[in-house]
């Protein structure tokens, strides 16, 4: 059996293509990623997509018709469910997938954070990666991947640059405000305080941290914790979210972004 599962991000949209390779210990299928494609979505987001799905089909050397069913997750799913020439034949909340893909990377995770560019999510899931409760930050930009790009532009820093950035901070400073646009207003104020720009980044990275942590206990922190989603990739934030969490530490896969593509691809063979 071949599946597919298509992850349509805010920023980016993803391709994984699993294939089962006969039976695991448990009895269960033992699943292989076979393919995997990341694009910029753009305005075109179904082109974009199209255009990450050709790829994904030539990595794996199939056609279309040799995958036996499509998922679909992420904020521009409806773009290609039921669509030509991806047709998904499902779609999925994020918070399903997410929760998946993480228990398939990390049997252990029973919490999982997902933070992307535009919303941050937390799941408290099962041994098989059905959801108990969750929480979505969806009204402000201050949980999400977005913030930490508005706040490099007013730090005049490279968004690859800011993590490692607030590393280096030997002070936490307080960021009072809890909107993006008032945020970014009280970075130019602390830059021309003559703040440290280390201590700045630091204090981008706590606000995003604590806003999200807060989602984790209002369902309940269970260990192990996952973090999935394009910001994992900034070992600021990461290091911000795993104090603020008060934990040992954070399970993240080396592709964080592809989690949910991988969780709708393994919702696909559910429903087969």
């Amino acid at each position: 059996m071949i599946t597919a599962g298509v992850d349509m991000g805010a920023k980016t949209i993803k391709v994984v293509i699993l294939s089962a390779k006969g039976e695991s210990a448990s009895g269960g299928k033992d699943w292989q990623i076979i393919a995997k494609s990341i694009i910029l979505g753009g305005f075109d987001q179904r082109g974009a997509a199209e255009k990450a799905f050709a790829d994904a089909l030539n990595q794996a050397k199939i056609s279309r018709n040799d995958i036996d069913d499509i998922t679909a997750t992420g904020l521009g799913k409806k773009e290609i469910y039921l669509h030509p020439p991806i047709s998904a034949n499902r779609e999925v909340t994020e918070v399903s997938a997410a929760a998946r893909g993480a228990v398939f990377l990390f049997p252990s995770v029973r919490t999982v954070v997902d933070v992307g560019a535009e919303e941050g999510r937390a799941v408290k899931c099962d041994s098989k990666g059905k959801i108990i409760d969750f929480a979505v930050n969806e009204k402000c930009a201050a949980g999400a991947g977005s913030f930490t790009e508005a706040m490099s532009r007013a730090l005049e820093v490279k968004i690859e640059e800011i993590g490692d950035l607030s590393l280096l901070s030997t002070k936490a400073v307080p960021m009072n405000a809890q909107c993006a646009v008032f945020a970014e207003s009280e970075v130019v104020s602390l830059v021309h305080a003559k703040t440290p720009k280390a201590d700045i980044a630091r204090a981008v990275h706590d606000a995003i941290a604590s806003r999200i942590s807060s989602m984790v206990k209002r369902i309940g922190l269970e260990k192990d914790v996952a973090l999935i989603g394009g910001l994992a990739r900034n070992k600021g934030f990461v290091n911000s979210l795993t104090q603020s969490l008060g934990v040992d530490k954070l399970l993240m896969p080396d592709e964080p972004e592809f989690a949910g593509a991988i969780g709708a691809a393994l919702i696909s063979a559910d429903n087969k």
